[in-house]
């Protein structure tokens, strides 16, 4: 909200529209089929615009299950899934069960910043944990850092806002870790259907007893282009969906009928169309590698790559927090700074920004660089 302030009172040259790279989150609505298939709906399902479970429709919760068991090469069953009000409300729920005012919760940094607002909000202290010199964080490092406060460590891979992939050795090694102290490890896969890699991103799980630690979280939003439907999930024990039960049924009641049902034929309809959709993005992830050579060449680096983010170190003697509002002006480039994903007494996100190319081709990402490049600071 803050950055689209930047936009008031800019006008840009017919010849250098705005270029948006601020969203993490597709501007195009579902494709043509979902959206036909949600007109029906609409039209003649009753059930669709009435209250429904708290925890979700049950054949999505048994979609879910059935597609993440034979994806993930576990077993999960469908009293371990609950679908929610997006991603964001999936890890408020997933707070409100674990901690209460004062407990502490580590979070790689760069980090998500809404799961920073959510923590702050609760009462519960961020525990910063820096990640290597490859944007991944160790979970040797995080070892150091639990306290008695400590109820969870939280992860987003792909991550955001750096798009990098944490290898399945790394959350082996969190997972581990979260169990030998008896705290959650709760794992954002919000952008998971955009991995690069193939077969699953890691064995979690895999392990029968996962649900003892692990707390997944998903978003139907990036997949299927329903951001404004509001459809997420949560894979947990089914001991602690019965807590987050709770906090559903207190804030939203259920989530959207309408959302959840098209979620559900996206995921029996859609696959060869998400294929394409993955691919697609992975060829612009590779216009960036390819093209970054422009900025390299003015002191840029590229810091991260991955899903839908580029996380790169600017050249200049100013603040991100400055230069970013500066760029909607001088470049007509809206970008994120890196001091919006770390905290104020944690170096480093004053020389960063994030670079969200969901919305821009190939020939945009040149453009993007073009722009960059011709700055002078």
């Amino acid at each position: 909200m803050e950055a689209r302030r930047w936009l008031s009172g800019v006008t840009h040259p017919a010849d250098r529209p705005l270029l948006n790279v601020s969203q993490a989150a597709p501007v195009d609505p579902p494709p043509a089929p979902l959206r036909e298939a949600m007109a029906d709906i609409v039209l003649n399902d009753a059930d669709a615009h009435l209250y429904g479970p708290v925890l979700g429709l049950p054949a999505l919760r048994a979609e879910v299950a059935a597609q993440w068991s034979a994806g993930y090469g576990g077993t999960i069953t469908p009293d371990q899934v609950a679908i929610t009000s997006g991603c964001n409300q999936a890890f408020a729920a997933t707070i409100a069960t674990l901690c209460t005012e004062g407990d502490e919760v580590i979070v790689p940094v760069p980090y998500y910043f809404n799961h920073r607002m959510w923590l702050d909000m609760s009462g519960v202290k961020t525990v910063p944990l820096p990640a290597d010199d490859r944007m991944i964080p160790q979970a040797a490092d995080a070892a150091k850092l639990i306290t008695a406060k400590t109820r969870a460590i939280a992860l987003v891979s792909p991550n955001n806002p750096c798009g990098v992939e944490y290898p399945a050795a790394v959350l082996h090694a969190f997972r581990d870790l979260a169990r030998a102290h008896g705290i959650a490890l709760i794992v954002d896969e919000t952008y998971r259907d955009f991995d690069s890699r193939t077969g699953a991103p890691h064995d979690l799980f895999a392990d029968p007893a996962w649900d003892d630690t692990l707390i997944q979280l998903y978003s139907f939003s990036k997949a299927y282009r329903l951001t404004g439907h509001r459809v997420g999930a949560v894979v947990a024990s089914a001991s602690r969906l019965a807590e987050i039960e709770k906090f559903l049924d207190t804030v939203t009641i259920c989530p959207n009928q309408l959302g959840q049902r098209a979620a559900l034929w996206g995921m029996q309809h859609l696959g060869a169309w998400l294929a394409g959709e993955r691919l697609e993005i992975l060829d612009r992830r590779a216009a960036i590698e390819e093209n970054f050579h422009l900025l390299a060449d003015k002191g840029w680096e590229l810091l991260g790559c991955g899903a839908y983010f580029a996380y790169v170190k600017h050249p200049f003697a100013m603040s991100s927090a400055d230069l970013a509002p500066l760029l909607v002006k001088e470049a007509g480039v809206l970008l994120l700074p890196g001091t919006m994903f770390m905290p104020d007494d944690v170096a480093g996100g004053d020389r960063q920004l994030r670079i969200a190319f969901a919305n821009i081709d190939r020939a945009g990402v040149e453009t993007l660089f073009n722009r960059l490049s011709l700055l002078e600071r």
